[in-house]
């Protein structure tokens, strides 16, 4: 009885390959159902391959190997994908960019090669995306239950940055954003990915220019005009 299933299997498997049909002579070609699975035609004859865990098969590139990450790749119906053969709680495939197994920590996310992981951090406020697999503002990434990071991080002198998001006149988000110093012209704030604060310096002579978003010649920002009079006035004595 035994024998009778594992002839039955066989066959099966041998009926599965016999009815792929290569398109051309040569070349890589797409299952029709699974993604990570493709078949390698030489002189007509198909040979069943598959991508390593965690890559799928993407038959535009043009390159002999045709495996990529999966947010660079549309499956479309070729949902399904090979056991996977991850080897820790990072990795849950061999390859890829996985989230943090805490679904708390929306910052940090692992990179896996061949089983091997390297852990990540995202800069700023920002959290990981797998859809994407980068890292990018959270109301984009849309994740749950994840912990407030960076928040109420302020500067010995009381700066922080503000939780609105800045635009300039063009409507575009602004993702580094600067502020003028309230006492020193030739200081300004940064922000690094809207939440980070930094204190920035003008170069000697030049003033911060709230309009342009850069340091400027004095004479163009009118309330610092006079910010190195007496500077002048001490070098021409």
């Amino acid at each position: 009885m035994l024998k009778s299933i594992v002839l039955v299997v066989v066959f099966a498997v041998v009926v599965t390959h016999a009815q792929f049909k290569c398109p051309k002579n040569r070349g890589q070609f797409e299952d029709e159902i699974q993604c990570d699975k493709y078949y390698e035609c030489d002189e007509g004859v198909a040979k069943e391959k598959y991508c390593a865990d965690g890559l799928v098969f993407d038959q535009s590139i043009k390159l002999v190997n045709k495996c990529d990450q999966p947010f660079n790749v549309d499956c479309g119906d070729r949902v399904e994908l090979q056991e996977p053969q991850g080897t820790t709680e990072f990795c849950p495939r061999k390859n890829g960019f996985f989230s943090h197994p805490d679904p708390s920590i929306c910052n940090i996310f692992f990179s896996c090669i061949n089983g091997e992981e390297t852990e990540m951090t995202c800069t700023g406020a920002l959290h990981f995306d797998e859809k994407s697999g980068t890292c990018v503002w959270p109301d984009v990434a849309a994740r749950t239950g994840c912990a407030r990071n960076n928040d109420n991080k302020k500067l010995d002198d009381g700066f922080a940055c503000p939780k609105e998001k800045q635009f300039d006149k063009n409507g575009q988000m602004v993702i580094h954003p600067n502020f003028p110093h309230p006492t020193d012209c030739s200081r300004f704030y940064y922000c690094l990915s809207g939440i980070e604060p930094r204190l920035g310096q003008c170069d000697p002579g030049l003033v911060y220019n709230e309009e342009i978003s850069r340091c400027d010649a004095a004479e163009n920002v009118p309330e610092c005009k006079d910010w190195y009079k007496d500077d002048n006035e001490k070098k021409a004595h």
